[in-house]
């Protein structure tokens, strides 16, 4: 178990150091444990707050037998705020995040800018961003949040090439519309040359 009183050490955690990536709110484990054994030359650390969900998700890693995925039970935002070393992540996904559609819950909703400049301070240099929703109206309400900060570009990413979430999956099978950001971390320009 990480000791939460510093910032977490990959290389602790995995007996390793490769490139990172996490999956906030990582629910069941499917996305994870896909991209686990996709990528076995990266570590995978997901981050879910419902008990029910982290015991799925540790069956999947155990009968895949994988050693470059973790699973911690938390609040993700806080994770990534306090316990994410900066300039350590590689890439964050954000899949399905729970959209509270209703006016009087949208303060519920786990992307906010404070998230976005958290992660933003987490990521390496170029590292990347994914937010997807089925949701058009959240769609919106992530780029409404991107327009006010300047910290990232748009790429494009071929639909096919990341493993489909439990979640993904079923709204596909109902027919319901995907809604995919992507985005880079620009290089620090008070960095100079020396960060690209």
């Amino acid at each position: 178990m990480p000791d939460h009183s510093r910032p977490l050490s990959f290389a602790e955690i995995f007996g390793r150091s490769v490139p990172a990536e996490v999956d906030l709110g990582c629910g069941d484990g499917a996305f994870l444990t896909a991209l686990a054994e996709e990528h076995p030359e990266r570590n995978y650390l997901g981050i879910e707050k419902l008990f029910g969900r982290i015991r799925t998700g540790c069956k999947r890693i155990e009968r895949a037998e994988l050693t470059n995925a973790r699973l911690i039970r938390a609040d993700f935002a806080q994770v990534v705020a306090s316990l994410l070393p900066a300039e350590s992540i590689h890439v964050f996904h954000i899949m399905f995040p729970d959209p509270w559609p209703k006016r009087r819950h949208q303060q519920r909703r786990v992307v906010t800018p404070e998230l976005f400049g958290s992660i933003e301070k987490a990521l390496v240099s170029k590292g990347v961003l994914h937010v997807v929703t089925d949701e058009r109206e959240y769609y919106q309400h992530v780029l409404k949040i991107l327009k006010g900060t300047p910290l990232f570009e748009s790429t494009s990413i071929p639909e096919e090439s990341l493993p489909r979430s439990t979640f993904e999956q079923r709204f596909i099978d109902a027919g319901d519309p995907i809604y995919r950001v992507r985005l880079r971390k620009l290089p620090d320009p008070r960095k100079g040359f020396a960060s690209q």
